[in-house]
């Protein structure tokens, strides 16, 4: 399944998505424009990179990136991973995941960290399939939180 970098080209496509996703949640969105508005200087800057699979595109990763004190190199944030509903469970996400890790070692990020619902099982189950965990070091280890606030 073919994954590839997306352009400023892309932009437009990757706010449709965003918002569909988001609406998907019932999450706030400020509508597939503006975030697209916003997504190109994040990704002009290079603080931001998306990925795109398929041809509609069925599915984008989005990640960002920023110096790290803790690893030389870069830290990586996995913000978004989203597959339009009726293509999911046919690997793209898995591609996509696959194309993410080895982007961000290019990139030189010596580690990637996202957050999920703790109901998305499907997503979990992704992401822990490659090796990522939600405790700290170890299975027996304490379980991370991740909180917000609107500022």
């Amino acid at each position: 399944m073919e994954v590839r970098l997306a352009t400023l080209d892309d932009v437009d496509d990757i706010g449709r998505m965003l918002h569909d996703f988001n609406s998907e949640y019932e999450d706030v969105t400020p509508g597939p424009a503006v975030i697209a508005q916003r997504l190109r200087p994040l990704m002009e800057s290079g603080d931001s990179a998306a990925l795109l699979v398929g041809d509609g595109p069925d599915g984008f990763a989005l990640l960002r990136f920023r110096p790290s004190l803790w690893v030389e190199g870069l830290e990586c944030y996995l913000a978004e991973l989203y597959v339009v509903p009726h293509l999911r469970g046919e690997r793209r996400g898995r591609a996509l995941m696959d194309a993410v890790l080895a982007f961000a070692r290019e990139r030189g990020a010596g580690y990637i960290e996202l957050n999920t619902g703790e109901d998305d099982v499907a997503a979990r189950a992704l992401y822990e399939s490659l090796g990522f965990s939600n405790r700290e070091g170890k299975a027996d280890g304490s379980i991370q939180l991740y909180y917000e606030l609107e500022l």
